[in-house]
């Protein structure tokens, strides 16, 4: 066999890596399958499925949506998948589509593949409706998980990242924080919410009214126009970095300098946010690990279908500080500016002159 010999392992190897069994090591199975995409070789996907009862395929369930947020964590879905195995099969919802979820899975489940990835952050309130016809195993991401009897979940965690966030600004010295939120219709930004009521209240501070934007830097902006009115305001948490962005501008506009007179923190760490001015301090969401986590554990539920499911690690929770946060200018707290500063080491994407990533787990 063609493949065998240009890989230099035997037959029965090569038909090992292509069945993916167990005990056969990584660096040879690289081997063999470099060796096979050399001679364009390709598995016959429909005999193996035959013998095996799978198809060697898994479902992705994701808005159809370009915000950033949803799309990285489909990115590295697509990146985890590659070393499975396994095809993925997309299909994408669209918000306020009444089919939603259940639809889509419908589609998949006509498809025959072996597992369902469901990356859907909106509450459509249709979930409920699959429970019954789920019997294979379900990863959610970023969402409570369905009532599903092999049902897994991955990305959540958001409320405690909030909750850092809230802390961050109230150990430089404010005295309460306002939350720019997201939709209320998406799990991220209820649980985001949550974290930041969360810590107000753990720690007897005034808890302000929500301000709800639409993850837009305009909605953020609007916001921002609205807020800057209030001479109360010295901190901001806003559930995105685009809507902190638009919230920054507008603050700017009506004089109202960051961080001198607002500080304020983001969420996601989109790859802008470490050149906008000021730089913006936020939390970064581990999308790519959040993915190879998740698929690691559904392939395992395919594959193992009696076994215990994997045990979920907790999320890291990372605050890159960078120079949209600040003492209030209106008290004197250099040693707990001091502090917080030197906690602070590089950001991945921060420029050389600015505070870098704290690490709070």
């Amino acid at each position: 066999m063609d493949v065998a010999r240009l890989a230099g392992v035997s037959q029965k190897t090569v038909s090992r890596v292509f069945n993916d069994e167990p005990y056969v090591s990584a660096d040879v199975r690289r081997r063999v399958l470099d060796a096979a995409e050399e001679l364009g070789y390709r598995p016959n996907n429909a005999a193996r499925a035959l013998a095996s009862g799978r198809t060697r395929s898994i479902g992705v369930v994701t808005l159809g949506t370009a915000l950033y947020g949803p799309a990285s964590l489909i990115m590295g879905v697509e990146r985890a998948a590659r070393d499975t195995g396994y095809a993925l099969r997309v299909v994408n919802t669209m918000e306020g589509d009444p089919a939603g979820v259940a639809g889509a899975v419908e589609s998949l489940l006509d498809q025959g593949v072996d597992g369902i990835v469901i990356s859907e952050p909106i509450d459509e309130g249709h979930e409920g409706d699959l429970s019954a016809r789920l019997d294979m195993p379900v990863l959610v991401l970023g969402a409570p998980p369905i009532l599903a009897p092999r049902a897994l979940a991955a990305g959540t965690g958001a409320d405690l990242m909030a909750r850092t966030a809230t802390e961050h600004l109230l150990e430089l010295g404010h005295t309460t924080v306002h939350h720019l939120a997201g939709p209320q219709r998406w799990y991220a930004a209820r649980d985001r919410v949550e974290g930041w009521r969360a810590a107000l209240t753990a720690h007897g501070r005034t808890v302000p009214p929500v301000v709800e934007g639409d993850w837009s830097a305009a909605s953020g902006y609007a916001a921002g126009r609205e807020l800057a009115s209030d001479g109360e305001v010295t901190a901001v948490f806003a559930a995105n970095d685009d809507m902190a962005i638009g919230l920054i501008r507008a603050l700017a506009e009506a004089g109202r300098r960051v961080p001198e007179d607002v500080s304020v923190v983001g969420f996601d760490d989109i790859p802008v946010a470490a050149y906008v001015s000021p730089p913006l301090t936020t939390m970064r969401q581990p999308f790519d690990a959040v993915a190879q986590e998740g698929l690691k554990r559904l392939v395992h539920a395919i594959e193992n279908p009696q076994a215990l499911p994997l045990a979920a690690s907790d999320p890291p929770v990372d605050l890159v500080i960078r120079s949209s946060t600040a003492p209030p200018s209106t008290r004197t707290t250099p040693g707990r500016g001091r502090s917080a500063a030197s906690r602070s080491s590089e950001g991945r994407h921060s420029p050389p002159m600015d505070g870098g990533a704290s690490h709070h787990d």
